[in-house]
């Protein structure tokens, strides 16, 4: 028993049969992609939200009678244990990166999942440049993206251009995503003259994290190349976009490492767009949620949005938010509940306590001074929307630059596939003020 893998691991292979259940059952409701050209603003956060929103308190297990779960036979012979805390464990969590680094809390393998990284590399002169290390999963890598050469002089300034080319936005992915899920926001960066580069921290390294061990690895080898890159040549500058709790926990993880390594990293970042976070606090149905979606990905109950009807009264723009809601499935809600008791466990062990108090901390108080954006919606079943207002709040009395936006009617990181005009609308506006280049970049 010299680990918490063998404590844990019943009931998180009783989770993942559900998983498998779940993407099994009828996930036939379509919804509308809602549109919109207006958002909450930094001055408009308090987005009026209906009743419905409200259940995002309470668990959505709570939807699914005790019958119902009573009628799943492996439902009543799971068992969460209690870890003894004298044993190491592991620092995990859908939100939860690995370098939260320096901890005494040891490995566990613990949900299965299909990810490995692979090393990140200096670009060279090919559009996209990838190096990878064999893994079981050669499909996820770090990756470097070069600016577009048609994007290069497109504002028709040479200051413009030259500050653009010498930012590298980070894009930081959510709990389960691949290069190819956040291709689509490389590419609107790099058309507008952008480097980039995309990471993923692979779900498997998150589950099986251990001090020294391969997560950890990754995120050195980014801080290493960022730093590195900095260096190189005056004037050169940052901007991170971060995704759901995963990425902005992992953007925690890389501002810790700056600091300790030379401060002065931290004086480099120009801007900070957070996308469906943050959920600060260690919620067990945040992480349960998270898991359960980044398990199921598109069937899960957590990609689904609040359709919206427009009418026009008197010649008034009336949005209305429909009643009817959709439900999860039985098995998807008995995966929340495994998953739910699950981490009201780990979650109040100390060393993972401490620790995530530790990386939340320095994100909530010990941020760059560099504007901060935040894009969230009203109908994220992952990270609840007043969760997200209450961290802007905080941040506004601290006396940060803050923007944010809410989509009101989107699904937990999907703004951008959603409302592209929108979503490309903040990040433009917000990029004007980060970047010093001209208003039309």
């Amino acid at each position: 028993m010299g680990s918490l893998s063998g404590i844990i691991q019943r009931p998180l292979v009783a989770a993942a049969a559900v998983a498998v259940a779940s993407v099994s059952a009828d996930f036939s409701v379509k919804l509308p992609s809602p549109s919109s050209n207006t958002c909450s603003t930094s001055e408009q956060i308090e987005t009026p939200v209906p009743n419905l929103l409200q259940e995002s308190k309470s668990s959505l297990v709570g939807r699914i009678s005790a019958s119902k779960l009573a009628n799943l036979s492996f439902v009543s012979t799971i068992r969460v244990p209690l870890p003894s805390v004298n044993f190491p464990v592991l620092n995990l969590g859908w939100n939860f990166v690995p370098n939260m680094l320096y901890s005494s809390v040891a490995s566990s393998p613990l949900l299965v999942n299909l990810y490995q990284s692979a090393e990140l590399a200096k670009p060279s002169n090919s559009a996209v440049f990838m190096e990878s290390i064999p893994t079981s999963a050669p499909d996820v890598l770090y990756q470097w993206h070069l600016p577009e050469p048609t994007a290069i002089d497109v504002s028709g300034t040479y200051d413009c251009s030259l500050a653009k080319s010498r930012t590298v936005v980070v894009l930081l992915g959510w709990l389960g995503s691949k290069q190819k899920h956040l291709k689509r926001y490389a590419e609107w960066y790099t058309s507008r003259g952008y480097h980039v580069i995309t990471f993923t921290l692979p779900m498997i390294d998150i589950i099986s994290y251990q001090a020294g061990g391969k997560a950890e690895q990754n995120v050195d080898v980014l801080v290493n190349h960022l730093a590195d890159w900095l260096e190189e040549e005056h004037g050169k500058n940052l901007v991170f976009h971060t995704f759901s709790n995963t990425g902005w926990l992992t953007y925690g993880a890389i501002l810790e490492k700056f600091q300790k390594q030379d401060p002065a990293l931290l004086r480099r970042i120009r801007g900070c767009i957070v996308d469906s976070a943050p959920a600060a606090a260690p919620d067990p149905q945040v992480w349960a949620s998270g898991f359960s979606a980044a398990f199921l990905k598109k069937h899960s109950f957590a990609t689904k949005g609040f359709p919206i009807s427009s009418k026009s009264d008197m010649g008034v723009y009336v949005s209305e938010r429909e009643v009817s809601e959709p439900k999860p499935a039985v098995t998807e809600a008995a995966l929340l509940l495994v998953l739910e008791k699950f981490f009201e466990v780990v979650l109040n062990l100390p060393a993972v306590n401490r620790r995530l108090s530790d990386v939340v901390g320095l994100l909530s108080c010990g941020q760059p001074t560099c504007p901060q954006l935040y894009i969230y919606s009203s109908a994220d079943r992952v990270i609840p929307a007043d969760s997200v207002e209450s961290f802007i709040e905080k941040q506004r009395r601290d006396g940060r630059e803050v923007r944010a936006c809410n989509f009101v009617s989107t699904p937990h990181v999907d703004h951008f596939r959603s409302d592209p005009k929108l979503y490309t609308s903040q990040l433009s506006q917000f990029l004007e003020d980060c970047v010093a280049c001209c208003k039309h970049c």
